[in-house]
């Protein structure tokens, strides 16, 4: 991938560029050839959110997403906070993030992700945010034949990825005492007696009487 006038890399061995000019965060640590290698998703995104730099581990992810917007591979409803949290790293407000966000593989399915990004510094402005991907998991999928209501969709979609109570009230905004009703009710339209129970049965590893 040609260096471009933001952030690419040189297939001539000189790493990473903005403008011509080596990209010395990364370079100078010695890191890149390790970050190629390491079987940890990382990717490198420029200041106006197109993806420049994706090592192979991050391509088994979403593909080879090279010279897209960031966005595309960020589920719909993620779209607005994944652009709010790209500007705050990039106008300077923010240093270190980690955050759940779902994305899209190259198939459509949806990934549930944690990832941590930290913006990348040339002199006093930033020209690009660094980021690593980890805690993939399968996004969990509806469940009509549950018949559950909205919001027992959501708590179960929660408990799927492993979500406690606090967790999910942070999630939904919702107190502590709202999450365990919601649960309770949950689980009685489910007809089981345990969040263990309700997971199973969602993923169909259950039978329901």
């Amino acid at each position: 991938m040609p260096a471009a006038s933001c952030w690419g890399f040189d297939p001539a061995g000189s790493g990473f560029h903005t403008g011509g000019v080596p990209l010395s965060v990364l370079e100078s640590m010695g890191v890149k050839d390790a970050l190629e290698r390491v079987n940890v998703p990382s990717y490198v995104i420029d200041s106006v959110g197109v993806i420049r730099w994706v090592n192979p581990a991050g391509e088994r992810l979403v593909g080879d997403v090279r010279g897209r917007q960031f966005t595309s591979v960020v589920a719909p409803e993620e779209t607005l906070r994944a652009q709010q949290m790209f500007v705050r790293k990039v106008v300077g407000n923010e240093s270190v993030t980690d955050s759940e966000v779902v994305l899209i593989d190259p198939d459509g399915g949806r990934l549930s992700v944690e990832v941590s990004s930290i913006p990348l510094v040339r002199g006093e402005h930033v020209v690009g945010v660094f980021g690593q991907i980890s805690d993939v998991a399968e996004e969990p999928v509806p469940h009509p034949e549950l018949h559950l209501t909205p919001r027992q969709a959501e708590v179960l979609a929660l408990l799927e990825r492993g979500h406690s109570t606090e967790q999910i009230a942070d999630e939904l905004h919702l107190s502590r005492e709202t999450v365990r009703n919601h649960v309770r009710h949950l689980l009685r339209a489910i007809g089981v007696h345990s969040r263990l129970e309700a997971v199973a049965a969602a993923r169909g590893e259950l039978v329901l009487r």
